[in-house]
């Protein structure tokens, strides 16, 4: 049974997701503040979040960064401000999705279910490190070093940078890497994945070529033995 622990500081918005949740099988936890969210998330292990964002004590913005440097759980805002600016703010921490107040519970179980399936199925097949010159990449341990130094990625850029190498040398649109990585009606544009991959250049450092743009296309990894 997956578990999911509900972060917002209105208990109709919880007790709305929790019956939804429930009725899918699913166990729910509830939280009222980012703060009271962070805690919890060092006690107890969950298989998603659903997290406001303006809440007291602490903003789900600021729980977010918390939460991921102890744990790499599936995070899905929900806001009643829809501005691109916390769309794409939001992405850059990692979060998996974002929905906009008011929202569909319906819509919402839609997109709970999608990350989770994702997640499900993204579990490589135990390999051996793949090493591209200093560049050494791990998909079944999820890490990632440049010459020998561990880099810190966010759950995002972890799953662009494994989906580009497992595609070495072929051209990946901007919409498919959207459609593969991001998945269920996802809302955003071009603008997400170019943030997403100058974020990734920025990680590998000198390695940072690897990722070639295709103008008018999109992006591939692109390493010749």
């Amino acid at each position: 049974m997956y578990r999911i622990l509900v972060v917002d500081d209105e208990p109709k918005i919880r007790e709305v997701i929790k019956e939804y949740a429930e009725f899918s099988g699913y166990e729910v936890t509830e939280a009222e503040d980012g703060m009271s969210a962070v805690g919890l998330c060092k006690l107890n292990d969950y298989d998603l979040i659903v997290m406001d964002i303006m809440m007291p004590k602490l903003d789900g913005f600021s729980a977010c960064k918390e939460i991921r440097k102890i744990k790499d759980i599936p995070i899905i805002m929900l806001s009643a401000r829809g501005e691109e600016y916390d769309k794409l703010f939001g992405f850059e921490l990692g979060i998996d999705d974002y929905v906009v107040k008011p929202f569909s519970p319906k819509e919402l179980m839609a997109r709970i279910n999608a990350v989770l399936s994702r997640k499900s199925s993204a579990a490589p097949a135990v390999q051996s490190a793949l090493k591209f010159g200093g560049l050494e990449i791990n998909i079944a341990a999820r890490t990632v070093t440049v010459d020998g130094v561990k880099v810190d990625l966010t759950p995002k850029e972890y799953e662009l940078l494994f989906y580009l190498v497992e595609n070495k040398n072929i051209a990946l649109s901007r919409d498919k890497l959207l459609s593969d990585i991001w998945g269920y009606d996802f809302f955003g544009d071009d603008r997400t994945i170019d943030t997403h991959i100058k974020n990734l250049r920025n990680n590998l450092g000198p390695y940072r070529d690897y990722i070639v743009t295709l103008r008018g296309v999109g992006y591939k990894f692109e390493f010749e033995n």
